[in-house]
């Protein structure tokens, strides 16, 4: 075993190259780069799905609401909470509108809001 270690030794390998070794570095830099944009894809499509999920539960909350008061809507989406919904729907970058004559739930997004929803 030593004798190759010395036979590699005499023959000039000592170690990686300085090219060798930027190319490595330059291989390991594109895949984190794949790595970081593809975890930015999840994280966007997580705040839509989210907004879309919120969205239908307020609007099967209006909805039963209606069905079990006679059919009337609610005067807002606060009347719906704590027997239909927890908490009132609330999102970052979300607003959410409420019309009470048709008892329709839509969403509004801003800043730090999702793309879509």
């Amino acid at each position: 075993m030593k004798s190759k270690i010395r036979q590699y030794q005499e023959h000039g390998s000592e170690g990686f190259t300085l090219i060798e070794l930027l190319i490595v570095i330059v291989i390991i830099g594109i895949l984190a780069a794949i790595v970081v944009f593809s975890v930015s894809g999840v994280t966007n499509n997580g705040a839509a799905s989210a907004c879309k999920q919120t969205l239908n539960e307020a609007q099967t909350a209006v909805e039963a609401f209606y069905a079990n008061n006679g059919n009337t809507y609610p005067a807002n989406l606060a009347a719906v909470v704590p027997s239909y919904l927890k908490t009132t729907p609330s999102l970052t970058g979300v607003t959410f509108n409420y019309a009470s004559l048709t008892g329709t739930v839509t969403v509004t997004t801003g800043a730090g809001g999702p793309s879509t929803c």
